[in-house]
């Protein structure tokens, strides 16, 4: 061992510990010798730690993985560095106004609470709580998964709030008809339907599948695959066009939203057969791996739009300056899952309520940094987009 082998070997070990190669992990170390408080919630990512923290490793992953090698769930996080926010050298920010109104949901900020599943892992109460916390963040919309935990009648009538309702539609129409009738019968004011057809692999639960072990399943004897094909793909997804859509459209009478747009081709296809608005969403990088972000194919679709219905889009969002540039790109409002998630698990409906006050402060002080104090101010001039 001379010296210059031992250096050579030396620098080798401090490029395995540098940032280059951690920030390739997926699951980092978390540092739980003491965990913030809830007093002591700063950011969304306060959050993240604390429910990583309390939760077993199969629900945290569930939560948190992305389809394949997560690449796209890299992807949306890495957007947001590509557009950068150009303030105006001197404004009137004496009175910051956020309140809007999509498609006759009146919200008091251009945000809402994305569709998520199965809230009873993360909270004993479910999807009640996060109801009763968006509720209480200034009447935060809240958009109810078809794979939620309890009933939609249960969860829109525990608290006040305005709640839209989430569709995976049946094969059978019969069957989506129910579904629908049910949901707009409990109240939701609009109905968003998964277009992604999502049909995700995901690696990082392959491999810890024999370190964990699900608490959905526990002390169950292991299930042999129920699909029929061999290649990984559900039996309830891939399989509806828009056919069916046409065939399933006269049983929804509130606003008609198709959610996991990602081209301006079938954003024109949406409007062309009839729906109310376009929801830009990657499933937080679940659907399908390799895909672009969310954000980037934000502009391509607001132009092929051109203003004839409103524009939602989530995946990828974690604070509020994120949510103020895709505003600067041309969406109307921006829906949040994983944070919402992270509150609920970490400290219930209040965790909810505060992850979407947090957001709301901060985009308020993202607006008044920029010289922006009215959402009709928010523009493309905002921003310089780097997208590749």
């Amino acid at each position: 061992m001379d010296p210059s082998r031992r250096r050579a070997l030396w620098g080798l070990g401090a490029l395995a510990g540098s940032s280059l190669l951690r920030a390739q992990q997926f699951d980092p170390f978390h540092d739980h010798s003491r965990l913030p408080g809830f007093d002591e919630m700063a950011s969304i990512m306060d959050f993240e730690e604390v429910f990583h923290a309390k939760l077993p490793r199969q629900i945290y992953d569930f939560t948190d993985h992305g389809e394949g090698s997560e690449f796209n769930l890299r992807r949306n996080r890495e957007a947001f560095s590509w557009v950068d926010l150009v303030p105006r050298g001197a404004a009137d920010i004496s009175s910051i106004q956020t309140a809007t109104e999509l498609l006759g949901t009146k919200m008091a900020f251009p945000i809402m609470a994305a569709p998520t599943s199965g809230h009873g892992l993360l909270h004993k109460e479910g999807e009640l709580a996060t109801h009763v916390g968006t509720t209480a963040a200034s009447n935060t919309p809240y958009i109810v998964s078809n794979a939620s935990s309890l009933p939609i009648d249960k969860i829109a009538a525990c608290a006040t709030g305005p709640v839209w309702f989430q569709l995976y539609p049946r094969p059978s129409v019969d069957a989506t008809r129910e579904i629908l009738e049910k949901a707009q019968a409990a109240g939701c004011a609009a109905v968003a339907i998964t277009m992604d057809q999502q049909a995700s692999y995901y690696e990082r639960a392959a491999h810890l599948r024999h370190l964990t072990e699900d608490p959905r399943t526990a002390g169950t004897p292991p299930r042999r695959p129920t699909t029929k094909n061999p290649y990984r793909v559900p039996d309830g997804r891939l399989w509806y066009n828009w056919k069916f859509l046409d065939e399933i459209r006269p049983f929804v009478k509130v606003p008609f939203v198709a959610k996991g747009i990602l081209t301006a081709e079938d954003a024109e296809l949406c409007i062309e057969h009839g729906m109310n608005g376009i929801y830009i969403s990657n499933h937080g990088g679940r659907s399908l791996d390799y895909g672009p972000s969310t954000l980037e194919v934000l502009p391509e679709i607001v132009s092929a739009v051109r203003g004839r219905v409103p524009i939602m889009i989530d995946s990828g969002f974690r604070s509020g300056t994120d949510i103020l540039k895709a505003l600067a790109l041309g969406a109307n409002v921006v829906t949040v899952g994983r944070a919402a998630r992270w509150g609920l698990g970490a400290f219930g409906d209040a965790g909810v309520q505060k992850v979407f006050e947090i957001l709301q402060g901060e985009l308020v002080m993202a607006m008044a940094q920029t010289g922006r104090p009215t959402l009709a101010s928010i523009d493309r001039t905002l921003v310089r987009t780097r997208f590749r």
